[in-house]
């Protein structure tokens, strides 16, 4: 092995020891995602629909699952049926679509947990409903938010531009924040998050934004740069969630489908919020 591989192999388990991730592993699946979701929201938008669709089944199973190992009774079959009901419906009638597949998921829900109630097959509290009709709203309701804002007409920029923004914040928070992190943000909550690393992120999401609004969506660069500056508090907001819930749900990462990465809902941290912020914009400017 040459030198230079060394150096490369120390530096990944520096970076590893670090942050608690793979980064070649992390590099590779965040590049192959990032590759499908680019082309599928370029060549068809129903292919997009379809990504979507995976990214919501699989959050939601993941929090329903992880809710479980704290002794809370969260149904997945009928949350899974309700979360993935609620891909065409929202591409196709928008918001009303949106709304009235929720309000039917919780329905459903709680139709179910009556029913194993009735049946005495599991004790079924009210904490449980509660979280049921969380892991609707937070996971496929959120995320459903980027089909509103792709199925207008030009929407896919929009779309675009706002996943580019999310993911500079995200690159910018990592760089800065590992090379130059020394004061924690939030210490109980998200331990490796410092504020250095979130000024790094304003740095790139202004910097992303003045690019996205003047070469993709097409408004001043002022406001681009405003977009940004709100991406930065959603994204990190959604972040600093994800990390109170796995936190209270005594885990680090949602599952470990996605090397490098964690689970699918690991991957959505930063998007929930983010994604209703992005579809206001859209609607306002477009």
């Amino acid at each position: 092995m040459s030198d230079f591989e060394h150096a490369i192999r120390d530096a990944g388990a520096v970076i590893e020891a670090r942050t608690g991730r793979n980064l070649v592993a992390a590099l590779l699946i965040g590049s192959a995602l990032g590759a499908v979701f680019v082309f599928s929201l370029i060549i068809d938008k129903q292919y997009f629909m379809l990504l979507i669709a995976v990214f919501i089944g699989f959050g939601t199973w993941e929090l329903a699952t992880i809710s479980r190992t704290e002794k809370r009774h969260v149904p997945r079959i009928p949350i899974l049926i309700s979360a993935l009901a609620m891909v065409p419906t929202t591409y196709y009638f928008g918001a009303l679509g949106q709304l009235l597949t929720l309000a039917a998921g919780i329905g459903f829900t709680i139709v179910w947990h009556a029913i194993q109630r009735g049946l005495s097959r599991a004790t079924v509290t009210d904490r449980d409903m509660i979280m049921s009709a969380f892991t609707l709203a937070y996971v496929p309701f959120l995320v459903s938010f980027t089909l509103i804002m792709t199925a207008r007409d030009g929407g896919e920029w929009w779309t675009l531009g706002t996943m580019i923004i999310i993911a500079s914040i995200d690159t910018g928070a990592y760089a800065t924040g590992l090379l130059f992190g020394r004061h924690p943000m939030a210490p109980k909550i998200s331990p490796k998050k410092t504020w250095e690393g979130f000024a790094g992120s304003v740095v790139f999401a202004l910097v992303a934004g003045l690019i996205i609004a003047t070469q993709m969506i097409h408004i001043d660069w002022w406001w681009g740069m405003v977009f940004g500056l709100i991406l930065v508090g959603t994204a990190t907001t959604g972040d600093l969630i994800e990390s109170l819930i796995k936190r209270e749900l005594g885990t680090k990462d949602a599952s470990h489908l996605l090397p490098g990465h964690g689970g699918f809902l690991d991957r959505l941290d930063s998007v929930l919020p983010s994604m209703f912020v992005a579809s206001i914009f859209a609607v306002l400017f477009s």
